[in-house]
């Protein structure tokens, strides 16, 4: 692990690809982060509540968001990196080439500051998944692919012309082979409980109360979450109290999951897109360090106003969330 050049309980405000080239080299244990996804349009939170004024362009051009350092850099650098964005140029358009580019450099510099035993959780939808997944491919390495996993969730739809389009993917790649991943953390519970495959693991030469004994504390333990998940519900099924009318809000349920299986207490969580804090809240709830960027001009006071609603401000912080603009 390398040594931090940074604080616990600091948000970065900015634009986060200068941060992040000041962070110290393996020095985050997770990144857990809901970046923009190429959807072709402006994102504004409602008026009221704690994301008021929150308001972002989810818009790219090759011509006016793409800088010719990055492309020298990542033509010189990281020749697989630049293919997978040629190819999504070629294939989708120039503004996926530019998403590509903005996100491509800005990955580089996150596998760059993960520790060894680290990984990612990099969220997107269909829009541009597949191309993601290519450019994950080129700064992770296929093999350290761990899950594209599937987050459904319900609500309105009103297409007749194709399936609605109701789940998000989350991309979990790790730095290394070193990286923990703790199943039983997220174990949930069983739906129903049948004798028939319980009674097979426990049965043997066991009398039935040692079988019906085995077969509780199998049902205790819960089951093995796989890569679908759909019991965390989403948008306006978020829990009332957690809601911030942030546009884009995730619920703390989905990064708490993701927190617990690939960090312990104690290690460092890093959001380089933290928008409405539900990251560093999440980590804060589960006993985790944590690192937020965003360039929200809101998004220090959202921290402040998210950590006091949940009893967690740390008055040794001045309020839990130190603000710095100037970098690492």
């Amino acid at each position: 692990m390398g040594n931090a050049n940074f604080s616990n309980r600091t948000l970065y405000h900015g634009d986060n690809l200068r941060f992040l080239r000041g962070m110290n080299s393996g020095t985050v244990d997770l990144i857990a982060t809901d970046p923009p996804f190429n959807k072709n349009r402006d994102f504004h939170a409602t008026p009221d509540k704690l994301g008021r004024g929150a308001r972002f362009e989810d818009r790219w051009s090759w011509r006016d968001d793409v800088h010719d350092e990055w492309i020298t850099a990542i033509m010189r650098d990281h020749p697989l990196v630049w293919a997978a964005i040629t190819n999504a140029k070629q294939v989708y358009g120039n503004d996926m080439g530019a998403f590509l580019c903005f996100m491509a450099v800005r990955l580089v510099e996150m596998r760059r500051v993960l520790a060894d035993g680290g990984s990612i959780y990099l969220h997107c939808d269909h829009t541009a998944h597949a191309y993601l997944k290519t450019l994950m491919d080129a700064v992770f390495g296929r093999r350290n692919f761990r899950n594209e996993i599937v987050w459904a969730y319900t609500g309105p739809g009103n297409t007749k012309r194709w399936f609605p389009r109701k789940h998000d993917s989350i991309l979990f790649y790790v730095k290394s082979d070193a990286a923990r991943f703790n199943a039983d953390a997220v174990r949930v519970p069983y739906k129903r409980i049948t004798g028939t495959g319980h009674n097979s693991l426990a049965r043997g030469k066991r009398s039935d109360e040692e079988v019906k004994a085995a077969e509780r504390e199998y049902a205790k333990r819960g089951k093995m979450l796989e890569d679908y998940w759909t019991d965390i519900p989403s948008g306006g099924h978020i829990p009332k109290p957690e809601r911030t009318r942030y546009p884009t809000q995730k619920p703390l349920a989905l990064y708490e999951r993701i927190i617990k299986a690939s960090s312990d207490p104690g290690d460092m969580v890093l959001d380089p897109f933290c928008g409405c804090a539900t990251t560093p809240i999440a980590a804060e709830r589960l006993g985790r360090q944590w690192v937020g960027m965003d360039i929200w001009d809101g998004a220090h006071e959202q921290v402040l106003e998210r950590l006091a609603k949940e009893g967690l401000a740390v008055a040794d912080t001045g309020g839990g969330a130190k603000k710095d603009s100037r970098g690492c």
